[in-house]
C-alpha cells in the first residue's frame, strides 16, 4: 500500500503492497454462501484427499482489514480537505466478520493496539468543530484490552471493536460449522501514538509483556485444541524451518475445524520470540525471513510473482495482496490477475472479495465456479480435486 504523511494527519505508515488481482468486469454476482456445516459428513472421497492432502497445498481468498467498516462522514469529510487521494485509498468496508466467513472468506486480518489500562480509544474525536460518530457508543472500548482500528483518530471504524469481540465471532461460526477448512487470522500489531505537552511523540509499541496478554486474550476464547501452534508444526524438529522442509505443514484431516494465528509484523518476530526459543509455547507464527530458523510463514505483499513460486516450493505457507488503496477496484485493472494466482500464494487477501464487488466497477478476487478454495496451482498433489475442499451454495 502507497504512504502518504499529510501533516494534518497522525503519521500513517502503511506499508507498500502491490500484488496482483483477479477482477469482474460484469455486474456484481449473487453473494455465494459457504455451506460448512452440510460438510460436517465428509464422503469417502473427500475424506482419502483430507488425510493427504496438506494446508500449504490449498489457496484461499482472505480480506485485507477484514474489520474496516468505513469512514464515518466526518472522518471522508476531513480527509478529503486534507488529502484526496488518502481519502479514496481508504474508501472500502467490510461487513461483520461472520458474513464473511459464510461467504467463503477463509484469512482475516485485524489491527490492533494495545490498551492495557483501558479507555485509550473511547472517547469521540472533533475535527475543527466537527464531531465525528462516538467510537464507543456501548462503553466497550473502556475495558482494558487490544482493541481494534485501522489509524487512531483518523479511520477508527470497526465491525468489531476490541479484539475479544472479534475473536468471539469467529469462534461462534467455527463452532456452528466445524469442518471447515483452517482459518487464518492475521494479526498487525500497531503503535498508540501520543504526543507530550512539550510537542514530543510518543509510541507505545509492543513489548514481550504485551504479546504474553496478547496470547492471552487469543486463549481466552480458543482453547488450545482449537489451534494450530508453532509447537504442532515443529513436532520433535528443533526448529519450524526443519519441520516445513521434512515433515511438511499439516493435513487437512488434522486442521480442518481449526485457526492459524499469523503475525503480521516482521520487525516484531524477535521480541515475540524473547523468552520463547523456537516460539515453544507461542500461538503465532510470524512473518519471518526466509532461510531463518523458525521461518515457516512469509509475507510477500508486493511480490514479484516469480519470488513467491520460489518459496512455495521450498514450503513456505505465503501471504501476498491481491489490491491495494482501492486502485485496482476504481480502474477494474485485471493486467495482473493471473501472475497472482498462479504464484501459489496460499493466502491472496483483498478488499474486494466475490460478495463484496467495488462499487465502481463490480471488481472482485475470486476462484471459478464460486470455490471457497482450491488445490494450489503451484504444489498441489496429482489427483486433487477442489470440489473436494468445501462445498458452496448459491442461495
Amino acid at each position: 500500500m502507497s504512504t502518504w504523511k499529510p501533516a494534518e494527519l497522525v503519521m500513517i505508515a502503511e506499508k507498500g503492497l502491490l500484488v496482483f488481482i483477479a477482477a469482474k468486469i460484469f455486474a456484481p454476482l449473487a453473494l455465494a454462501t459457504v455451506s460448512a456445516s452440510s460438510f460436517a459428513q465428509a464422503s469417502p472421497s473427500s475424506a482419502k484427499q483430507d488425510a493427504t492432502l496438506r494446508i500449504n497445498q490449498l489457496q484461499v481468498v482472505g480480506t485485507h482489514n477484514s474489520y474496516h467498516s468505513g469512514l464515518s462522514s466526518g472522518e471522508k469529510a476531513y480527509l478529503e480537505l486534507r488529502d484526496r487521494r488518502t481519502a479514496e485509498a481508504l474508501d472500502y468496508s467490510h461487513p461483520p466478520l461472520p458474513q464473511q466467513l459464510s461467504a467463503g472468506i477463509r484469512q482475516i486480518e485485524l489491527d490492533i493496539f494495545p490498551d492495557p489500562a483501558g479507555g485509550r480509544f473511547a472517547g469521540p474525536i472533533a475535527k475543527e468543530g466537527s464531531v465525528i460518530v462516538d467510537p464507543n457508543p456501548d462503553h466497550e472500548m473502556e475495558s482494558p484490552g487490544f482493541k481494534v482500528l485501522h489509524l487512531q483518530k483518523v479511520d477508527q471504524g470497526s465491525t468489531c471493536r476490541t479484539l475479544i469481540r472479534c475473536l468471539n465471532q469467529v469462534h461462534d461460526w467455527s463452532q456452528q460449522n466445524p469442518n471447515h477448512l483452517p482459518l487464518f487470522i492475521l494479526i498487525e500489531c500497531k503503535s498508540y501514538r501520543s504526543v507530550t505537552p512539550t510537542g514530543e511523540t510518543h509510541f507505545e509499541a509492543m513489548t514481550p509483556a504485551l504479546f504474553d496478554a496478547l496470547d492471552k486474550e487469543i486463549l481466552s476464547v480458543f482453547r488450545l485444541s482449537e489451534i494450530v501452534t508453532p509447537n504442532q508444526v515443529r513436532g520433535s524438529h528443533a526448529n519450524l524451518l526443519d519441520a516445513i522442509k521434512d515433515t511438511g505443514w499439516p493435513t487437512l484431516v488434522a486442521a480442518r475445524g481449526k485457526i492459524f494465528f499469523l503475525l503480521d509484523n516482521r520487525d516484531l518476530a524477535a521480541t515475540y520470540e524473547q523468552g520463547y526459543p523456537s516460539l515453544k509455547g507461542r500461538i503465532l507464527f510470524p512473518n519471518s525471513v526466509p532461510e531463518t530458523p523458525d521461518a515457516a510463514f512469509v509475507e510477500m505483499n508486493d511480490g514479484p510473482p516469480e519470488k513467491i513460486v520460489q518459496l512455495v516450493r521450498q514450503g513456505y505457507l505465503v501471504r501476498t495482496r491481491a489490491d491495494s488503496d482501492t486502485m485496482q477496484a476504481r480502474s477494474n485493472s485485471t493486467r495482473r490477475r493471473d501472475q497472482a494466482m498462479s504464484s501459489g500464494a496460499q493466502i491472496v487477501s483483498t478488499d474486494y472479495p466475490p460478495s463484496e464487488p467495488a462499487r465502481w466497477s463490480g471488481y472482485a478476487v475470486e476462484f471459478s465456479r464460486g470455490h471457497v478454495a482450491r488445490c494450489n496451482p503451484e504444489n498441489q498433489p496429482l489427483g486433487c480435486k477442489d470440489d473436494l475442499l468445501e462445498p458452496v451454495q448459491n442461495p
